[in-house]
């Protein structure tokens, strides 16, 4: 669900919603889960979880295992994600990006896509000398104490990211009481400088630095992010020597971003007008855009251009 939808929630038919919920909780092929496990991590009735995980398994979207009374991703979830993992070349073109600043700074640099209340990582990439952070492709992140998550909310429009926090408030999801009290600084920090900053926030060890972008193919944000060891990286050396690199990583993935019809996961690389939200008035416009995703070759904008183009009031 994106944050855009929350005011229209009241349509969403909740045991779709619910049978998402329970695919949520196997994070990774190998992922093992019992009734109760699913229940406890998705905060259903296990009796709700039992009548899903049964019409999961007789679609083929989970596996039951008899001998371990458990339950994992089954074929028809792994052919549809193999099906939208066809056409990589976009995702290998943004992975090139991260593994441009990761060579640099010895994080974990990551570009993350928004799940309901978390963020989950779509690529990464890591400094061979990186310590503290290992998160990889799908991992998920809370919103709520990670600069990733401070990157996105502040990016929404504010009545949008109010009522996300309202909504992960409600459902008790994090730390929503860290991300409300931050809220207003983060929105601030955003329009002045393009980028948000988390110190020790959702681990005393690491420090992170984060960009929104506006996503033309989901009409939403993303985020670039970085996560550092906080012993080598205190606040002022994050601003002074991370944030620089990290507003041009935001600059050439949305040039990416831009130039790439279609999804992200399956991009067919036409040359077509792309539509662009015109954020100040809430309308969609048509720019006529070059397509120079073959050659890798964007010009990373200036951070006033992404700060100018990251959907912000």
């Amino acid at each position: 669900m994106l944050a855009s939808d929350l005011a229209g929630e009241g349509d969403v038919i909740q045991v779709v919603s619910r049978a998402f919920d329970v695919l949520r909780c196997f994070e990774g092929h190998e992922a093992r889960l019992g009734n109760l496990e699913i229940s406890s991590r998705c905060g259903l009735p296990r009796s709700t979880v039992s009548r899903l995980t049964h019409t999961l398994t007789r679609m083929g979207q989970l596996v039951y295992l008899p001998r371990d009374q458990k339950y994992r991703i089954g074929p028809s979830a792994v052919a549809m994600s193999t099906s939208m993992m066809k056409g990589l070349q976009l995702r290998n073109l943004i992975r090139l990006r991260l593994q441009d600043v990761a060579d640099q700074l010895p994080g974990t640099v990551g570009f993350v896509i928004p799940d309901r209340y978390q963020l989950v990582y779509l690529e990464f990439a890591r400094a061979a000398n990186a310590l503290g952070l290992h998160e990889g492709t799908g991992s998920r992140i809370t919103m709520t104490s990670t600069a990733a998550g401070f990157a996105y909310t502040a990016a929404l429009d504010t009545d949008v990211g109010d009522a996300l926090i309202a909504e992960i408030e409600r459902e008790n999801a994090g730390n929503p009481a860290l991300l409300k009290s931050r809220i207003e600084e983060n929105r601030r920090h955003l329009r002045e400088h393009g980028y948000v900053v988390g110190c020790g926030t959702w681990s005393p060890h690491i420090n992170g630095c984060a960009v929104p972008l506006w996503s033309p193919q989901y009409q939403t944000f993303v985020v670039v992010t970085i996560g550092l060891l906080s012993a080598m990286y205190d606040e002022k050396r994050l601003h002074r020597e991370a944030a620089p690199p990290m507003l041009e990583l935001a600059g050439a993935i949305a040039g990416l971003l831009e130039g790439a019809e279609g999804d992200i996961f399956t991009s067919r690389m036409e040359r077509k007008p792309l539509p662009v939200a015109a954020h100040n008035n809430n309308k969609i416009i048509k720019t006529e855009d070059t397509n120079e995703l073959e050659a890798g070759a964007r010009r990373a904008r200036s951070a006033r251009s992404v700060r100018a183009r990251d959907g912000r009031r």
